[in-house]
Order: C-alpha cells, then structure tokens, then sequence
C-alpha cells in the first residue's frame, strides 16, 4: 500500500516558497529573517550571521 499524501509534496514546496518570500522580504527592508524560515531554507542560522555586506 501506498501510505504517501499526494498533496504532502505540493504543501511542503508551497511552505517552501513562503519562506523564500519571507527571508527575502526580510532581508529587503534591513532585518533578520526568522529562523525557521531560514531552516526551511537549509541555511544555519548561525551562519547567516557570518554573512557580510558589501
């Protein structure tokens, strides 16, 4: 049997872009995106820290 949601991928990739969106947003006006976004993202948020302006 196949114990997949059909939806589960489309959900995960639409929470995905949402974080996306939000770091980007984020960044955009000055500030730190959230954690959890950057998680989802696969980016460690103690290294976002390290990442400099130019």
């Amino acid at each position: 049997m196949n114990n997949r949601k059909p939806l589960g991928r489309i959900g995960e990739l639409v929470r995905t872009f949402g974080s996306a969106v939000a770091a980007a947003a984020a960044v955009e006006r000055g500030h730190r995106p959230n954690n959890q976004d950057l998680v989802m993202l696969g980016i460690d948020p103690r290294h976002f820290d390290r990442i400099r302006k130019y």
